[in-house]
């Protein structure tokens, strides 16, 4: 397929390269030189505006790093909406609050377009393995027509609902990644504390009810799990910055309802701090560092 792709940065770029290998035409545009460079030595074209990277796309994939970003893409003053062609199926990879998403959307299917909502979950390790779950939200139609698209960039594509649930579903999701990331890191450092080894500690915790997701994938001790960033200076990887942008939705999202969500209040408020004290660029697993104690 002829594909227009939007934001090729840390998730983007490793997706739109997937894209080429599985044999897709894929045109890019980036408001970020290097990043454009980057992408057209994996395989990618550059467009030199936003309207050239959608003209003649039968898929448009926008991943973009904010409510504002998208908007403006698609809707905004030179939005790329008429642009496309009405046959072109849009999917929005990016994380964004639902209103956002369904706003966009609306406006889309009013000007006869089809558009979905597919954030994405697995991080940059994810992206470049092609093993990302999309999590979309749409007409079923539009997500069954989108997945061999996904699937050459994913493992697993999920329908949470219509328009804006994949958005819902994501921000559930990477809250419940933040809490028990933050209890991972507390336990560690508690452990440590008392003169256990964090690797033995945690192999102990992985085999007990204490399993989860940050232990077995994603360990944010040093030198306990190769290849992730927490043994790479806590390089690369889910920013603490996104991270507090997701649970900025999240507790958004739980106001609109009147959800309790105490836990993901403490979350949020533990990442806001940890990113002010430096951490705002490093990865989301660096949330250790705010338990260690200043001597070490």
């Amino acid at each position: 397929m002829k594909i227009g792709f939007f934001g090729v940065g840390h998730m983007g770029g490793p997706m739109a390269a997937n894209l080429v290998k599985a044999g897709h035409d894929v045109t890019v545009f980036d408001l970020v030189p290097a990043l454009l460079a980057a992408a057209v030595n994996d395989g990618v074209k550059a467009a030199e505006s936003a309207a050239d990277a959608v003209r003649g796309a039968e898929v448009v994939i926008s991943m973009l790093p904010s409510a504002a970003a998208v908007r403006g893409l698609y809707v905004g003053e030179a939005g790329v909406l008429p642009h496309i062609d009405k046959n072109a199926l849009i999917i929005d990879c990016s994380t964004i609050d639902a209103d956002t998403a369904r706003e966009v959307a609306g406006v889309a299917k009013q000007q006869g377009r089809v558009m979905i909502d597919a954030p994405v979950s697995g991080g940059v390790g994810g992206a470049k393995a092609g093993t990302l779950t999309f999590i979309c939200g749409g007409p079923e139609a539009a997500i069954e027509r989108a997945r061999p698209v996904l699937d050459c960039m994913g493992a697993q594509v999920f329908r949470a609902g219509d328009s804006g649930a994949g958005q819902l579903a994501k921000i559930c999701n990477n809250m419940l990644l933040a809490i028990h990331m933050i209890g991972t890191a507390e336990a560690l450092q508690m452990g440590v504390d008392h003169g256990l080894d964090p690797a033995v500690l945690s192999d102990i915790m992985k085999a007990s009810s204490g399993d989860n997701w940050s232990l077995d994938k994603y360990n944010p001790w040093p030198g306990v799990m190769e290849n992730v960033p927490a043994s790479k200076e806590y390089e690369g990887g889910f920013a603490v910055k996104l991270m507090n942008k997701d649970l900025g939705l999240a507790l958004q999202a739980a106001l609109s309802t009147q959800s309790a969500t105490p836990m993901g209040n403490l979350a949020k408020s533990l990442y806001a701090a940890h990113g002010n004290h430096g951490y705002a660029e490093k990865d989301f697993s660096s949330i250790q560092k705010f338990f260690r104690h200043k001597k070490t």
